[in-house]
């Protein structure tokens, strides 16, 4: 079962997905100096009324069986702690532990 932290990262990223090309179109146009000034400013409103997770800065990598936010191994997707107890378990495939 993940926690809330998990869920809430999940629904920020098929946000930021299903509003990625509209957001960056707004983006675009009004960043662009070549546009009238009216314009810019009316594609600047539009992106303000984009709800919260739809901006991909609110996208956290996170650990999916624990949802800590530090020491992630972005290959697993998981946390170094649950990375550990994964790898000694041999429940990751590829990976295991280190002997000189």
């Amino acid at each position: 079962m993940p926690n809330i932290r998990v869920l809430r990262d999940m629904k920020a990223r098929k946000g930021v997905f299903d509003n990625e090309i509209t957001r960056r179109a707004y983006l675009y146009v009004s960043r662009n100096q070549a546009l009238p000034p009216q314009v810019r400013h009316q594609a600047q409103l539009q992106l303000n009324t984009f709800g919260r997770y739809t901006r991909p800065t609110t996208v956290k990598n996170r650990c999916h069986e624990s949802g800590r936010g530090r020491g992630i191994i972005s290959e697993f997707a998981l946390c170094r702690h649950q990375f550990r107890l994964k790898a000694l378990a041999g429940e990751l495939n590829g990976v295991r532990k280190a002997s000189w």
